[in-house]
């Protein structure tokens, strides 16, 4: 079921919002809970019923797992329920992909049906992961089992993020207030879901019409022209940018229906003047749990061998070349990898988290010289700024490539293209340019919803503005005023009308 039908918006969610109202309103908290809980089992089950077994068995087993690493820590049991978790994403996720490398590598004329892969798998996976692994450590305070079951299963973030933490979900399910019907939380969740459909079907889905058709020219193995090429990457990044950002405002949005406050996913990433920042703006919860439970932990590892080897610790500035291998940049490119890995089951997404990772390493050595020479460029300056945020976006452009190509030979395709090494020929489409040049623009000179709305900062887990916007101007931020109020009401209608005259799109991020 996706967030823009026309059986999700005016069928499903409708019930769903209007028997929890009935149950919080009348002070049944507890029934409120299961009712989301089930709800959210029949939101997951639409999709192809026999995989909710799936997901019932995954929470039951990383729930009674979770539960004896409570009552007895246990390396040992913590070890084989991270490893089944993983076998189980393995098994779904890369079996296919593996069978046929070593089919194409040693010719053994293997055959195997293909896998389908069941929805959010990645995702649930990686919070009950964390769950386990925190749980081991001591820092899981509730293990009420209606809590757990809705903490994974939630559906506005179910199928693709923001990949929650437990101490941020549980304690809100805690708080009877979370489940008390606020005529505030549903305005704001409300307009919150219109931007992000708005976002999805006026902007991303003719973007990936512009797209797909450029991709598949690399696809067929040909190299686009130049002009088709520049078109096709940039018009897919920004595809991205819109698809996922209008996902995380729409499950924010939805969340907040129900009173349940949802990390914030998505920080204008293309405003990043470096890729540090870059990965500290898109899809956060991923990065945050990659550096929480996988960079963190090989970092210190390696600091505690050197430390009983008697090495130095290393200090700013003062950080040799060898430190920095073995500190920085072996678990930065560890980590990116596997997010590539994470992405998707493909050469492509290998490079592609290597190629992150790379950018990553050339980002944190360079921090590292200027502390060294002692030196540091002028960020207050807005050329060097303006520099910064174009090279930085220039090297997303050339991820996303690989990204959404179908192998690493058809990105190759699109980059020889880019780089102007085409035989093919194409008529400049003023359209297009115009197109991609009004959506840089507003991308990286507007406030993003959190930002516009951040007089809700306790509700919407708000950003600060950054200066993009005089105060002064009528729509600086968001107020509920009848202007402000017809102006969303008609862009809602707007996206909701072309949201349901045509088949919904899935989301980039449902195959992952």
């Amino acid at each position: 079921m996706l967030f823009n039908s026309l059986v999700f918006i005016a069928g499903f969610l409708p019930v769903v919002l209007l028997g929890f109202i009935l149950l919080a309103g009348n002070g049944k908290q507890r029934m409120a809970a299961i009712w989301l809980t089930l709800a959210s089992l029949v939101f997951y089950g639409w999709w192809n019923p026999a995989y909710v077994p799936l997901l019932i068995g995954s929470i039951l087993f990383n729930y009674l797992v979770g539960g004896q690493l409570l009552r007895r820590p246990s390396r040992t049991v913590l070890v084989l329920g991270v490893a089944a978790n993983v076998a189980l994403l393995g098994y779904y996720k890369y079996t296919g992909f593996l069978f046929g490398t070593l089919d194409e590598l040693f010719t053994m004329g293997w055959s195997l049906e293909p896998i389908i892969l069941p929805l959010a798998i990645s995702f649930f996976t990686f919070q009950q992961i964390a769950y386990l692994v925190d749980a081991h450590d001591g820092e899981v305070t509730e293990h009420d089992f209606v809590h757990y079951c809705l903490f994974i299963s939630f559906f506005p973030q179910l199928i693709a993020g923001p990949i929650t933490h437990h101490g941020e979900m549980l304690r809100q399910f805690r708080d009877d207030a979370t489940f008390r019907p606020r005529l505030d939380n549903l305005s704001l969740g409300i307009t919150v879901f219109l931007l992000g459909l708005f976002k999805k079907v006026i902007i991303a889905d003719p973007l990936g019409e512009k797209a797909s058709p450029i991709f598949a020219v690399a696809a067929d193995g040909a190299v686009p022209a130049l002009y088709d090429a520049w078109t096709g990457a940039l018009t897919y990044t920004l595809q991205i940018y819109f698809d996922f950002s209008g996902y995380s405002d729409m499950a924010i949005g939805l969340a907040l229906m129900f009173g349940i406050r949802l990390p914030v996913n998505f920080n204008s990433p293309f405003k990043a003047h470096n890729v540090i920042d870059y990965w500290s703006r898109w899809h956060m919860t991923l990065t945050r749990f990659l550096t929480a439970y996988i960079y963190n932990p090989i970092v210190m590892r390696i600091t505690r061998a050197r430390m009983a080897a008697g090495k130095p610790l290393p200090r700013r500035g003062r950080m040799s070349l060898g430190t920095f291998v073995v500190l920085v940049a072996y678990p930065t490119v560890f980590t990116m990898f596997i997010s590539g890995v994470w992405h998707g089951a493909g050469w492509q997404f290998v490079v592609f988290g290597l190629l992150h990772g790379c950018y990553l390493v050339v980002a944190h050595g360079f921090r590292a010289w200027k502390a060294r020479q002692g030196w540091a460029l002028d960020s207050t300056n807005p050329l060097h700024h303006a520099a910064a945020v174009l090279l930085t976006f220039l090297c997303v452009v050339v991820a996303m490539v690989f990204f959404r190509a179908a192998d690493v030979s058809a990105a190759m395709a699109m980059l020889y293209g880019m780089a102007g090494l085409s035989q093919l020929s194409t008529d400049f489409d003023k359209s297009d340019f115009l197109t991609i040049a009004i959506l840089l623009g507003f991308v990286w000179s507007m406030p993003n919803i959190q930002q516009w709305m951040a007089r809700f900062r306790t509700a919407l887990d708000a950003c600060p503005q950054e200066g993009w916007l005089p105060q002064w101007l009528p729509f600086a931020s968001w107020s509920p005023t009848p202007v402000i109020g017809l102006a969303i009401g008609m862009l809602g209608f707007f996206a909701l009308a072309v949201a349901f005259s045509v088949a919904p799109t899935e989301f980039l991020y449902f195959q992952f």
